[in-house]
C-alpha cells in the first residue's frame, strides 16, 4: 500500500516543481523535442530536470553544453592537464582567462546558494547515464564562440565584453534567488535580450542567435543518425525561444550548417596595419629627431626605451609579478620592431612561469581562486595569466604614450 503513495507523492512533486518551468515541445522530422528551459545557478532547475526524467520516458537527452564543458564538469581536476608554456606560445592566455572569469561569477553565485554549478547539466547527465540513454552534446566549443563574438564587434564593444568580465570578477553584490528564478520567464528574458540586440546586434548574433541555429541543428544531425523518437533537451532559458522557433522553421541540411557556424572567421588585418602605421611614424619621427642633432635624436630613442619598457614593466607590477618578470618586461618591450610575433608579454609571462612554477595545489585551488577577485593574484597560473595581460596592455600603451611624446617635442 505504500508504495503507489509513495510513486503518487512522487509525481505530485514532479508535477509542483515543473509547473513554472519555461517548457516547450516541437514536432520535427518524427521526433519530438522536449525543450526545457534552466538558469544554469539554480536549485529548482536542477530538480526540474530529474522530475523530466521521471515523469516522462525519453530516447535521449541534449545538454547545452560543448565537449571541452562537458569534460569540466565529468572532470573538475582537468585544469591539473594545463600547460601553461603551451598557452603563452599559442597566446591562447586571452581564451583562457576568459573562460575562468565566465566561471567565476556563476561559481559565486552557486557558492552563495550551496548549490554545484551547472548542477542542472550534471543532474541531465547523470540522469541519462542511470537510465542508459545517449548523451547530446549539442552547443558550439565555447573557444570559437569567443573569437566569432570577439571578431564580430569594434573596439568599443570589445571593451565592452572585457569591462563586462572584469565586473563579474570584482562585484560582491549578492543576487536573491528569487531573481535568478526570474530568468527563466519568457517575456522578462526575451525583453532583456531584445534590449541587447539592440546595443550591439553583432554580438547577440555571435553569443546567442548563432548558436540557436548551431544548436538546432545538432539536435537535427543527432535525430537523423540515431532512432529516437522523443529527446529531452536541457538548455539556457535564454535560448528556448530561438531554438524552438528554429527547429520548425530551418531548412538547410544540418552538416553543412554546423561546418559553418563552427568555423573561425579571420582575423581582421586593420588592428594589425594600424599598429604598423603606429610605429612606422613613432620611426619616423625618432628618425627625424636624429636630423636635428644626436642630442634630439637620443632623447628621442632614449623616450621610447623608458615609456614602453616603463609601461610594461608597470604592467607586470601590477601582476605582482617576480622582479626578474618585471625586468624582462622592461627590456623587451622597447625591442618589438626587432623581435615581430615574440611579445614582450609572452617573454614576461613565460619568465613568471618558469619562476614561479605552478604547484600541484595552484591546481587544486583554481577554480575557487578566480571567483575571488584577490584570488587572481594568489594563484600562480591565474597570476600569469595577468601578467601576460597587463603588460600586454602596458606596452601597447606604453608605445602611443611615447609616440605622443616625441612628436611633441619635434613640433
Amino acid at each position: 500500500m505504500t508504495e503507489p503513495v509513495a510513486t503518487a507523492a512522487s509525481a505530485s512533486a514532479a508535477t509542483d516543481v515543473l509547473a513554472a518551468q519555461p517548457l516547450a515541445r516541437v514536432q520535427r522530422d518524427g521526433v519530438e523535442f522536449v525543450l526545457l528551459g534552466t538558469a544554469h545557478v539554480s536549485r529548482v532547475s536542477a530538480e526540474a530536470v530529474r522530475a523530466m526524467l521521471e515523469r516522462e520516458s525519453f530516447d535521449a537527452v541534449a545538454v547545452e553544453l560543448c565537449n571541452s564543458r562537458y569534460q569540466s564538469i565529468r572532470n573538475p581536476e582537468a585544469f591539473r592537464n594545463l600547460d601553461l608554456f603551451q598557452v603563452i606560445r599559442q597566446r591562447k592566455v586571452g581564451l583562457v582567462a576568459a573562460n575562468l572569469a565566465l566561471s567565476a561569477f556563476q561559481r559565486r553565485l552557486a557558492e552563495q546558494f550551496h548549490i554545484e554549478p551547472g548542477a542542472e547539466m550534471k543532474a541531465a547527465i547523470d540522469g541519462a547515464e542511470q537510465r542508459g540513454l545517449p548523451l547530446w552534446l549539442i552547443d558550439r566549443e565555447i573557444g570559437t564562440t569567443l573569437k566569432r563574438a570577439h571578431r564580430s564587434v569594434g573596439f568599443l564593444d570589445r571593451m565592452a565584453i572585457v569591462g563586462g568580465l572584469g565586473a563579474s570578477l570584482l562585484t560582491r553584490e549578492e543576487v536573491s534567488e528569487e531573481e535568478i528564478e526570474k530568468l527563466k520567464q519568457g517575456d522578462l528574458l526575451g525583453s532583456m535580450f531584445n534590449e541587447f540586440a539592440r546595443e550591439s546586434p553583432p554580438l547577440y548574433e555571435a553569443l546567442i542567435a548563432e548558436r540557436d541555429r548551431f544548436m538546432s541543428a545538432q539536435l537535427r544531425r543527432h535525430a537523423g543518425e540515431g532512432s529516437a523518437r522523443k529527446v529531452l533537451v536541457v538548455i539556457g532559458a535564454g535560448h528556448l525561444q530561438g531554438i524552438e522557433q528554429e527547429l520548425s522553421t530551418q531548412r538547410d541540411a544540418p552538416q553543412p550548417l554546423i561546418d559553418q557556424l563552427a568555423s573561425t572567421p579571420p582575423a581582421s588585418r586593420w588592428p594589425r596595419i594600424i599598429a604598423a602605421t603606429v610605429f612606422v611614424v613613432i620611426a619616423a619621427a625618432i628618425g627625424l629627431a636624429f636630423t636635428r642633432g644626436a642630442r634630439a635624436g637620443t632623447d628621442a630613442l632614449l623616450a621610447w626605451v623608458l615609456f614602453t619598457g616603463g609601461f610594461a614593466a608597470i604592467g607586470a607590477i601590477a601582476a605582482a609579478a617576480h622582479p626578474l618578470s618585471v625586468l624582462a618586461a622592461f627590456i623587451t618591450a622597447p625591442l618589438k620592431p626587432f623581435r615581430p610575433g615574440i611579445p614582450a608579454s609572452a617573454v614576461s609571462a613565460g619568465v613568471e612561469a618558469w619562476l614561479r612554477k605552478p604547484r600541484v595545489a595552484d591546481f587544486d585551488a583554481l577554480r575557487d581562486d578566480v571567483a575571488h577577485w584577490s584570488g587572481w593574484w594568489k594563484n600562480r597560473i591565474a597570476r600569469t595569466l595577468l601578467n601576460f595581460m597587463f603588460v600586454t596592455f602596458g606596452t601597447v600603451l606604453g608605445e602611443y604614450t611615447a609616440g605622443i611624446h616625441i612628436i611633441r617635442t619635434l613640433f
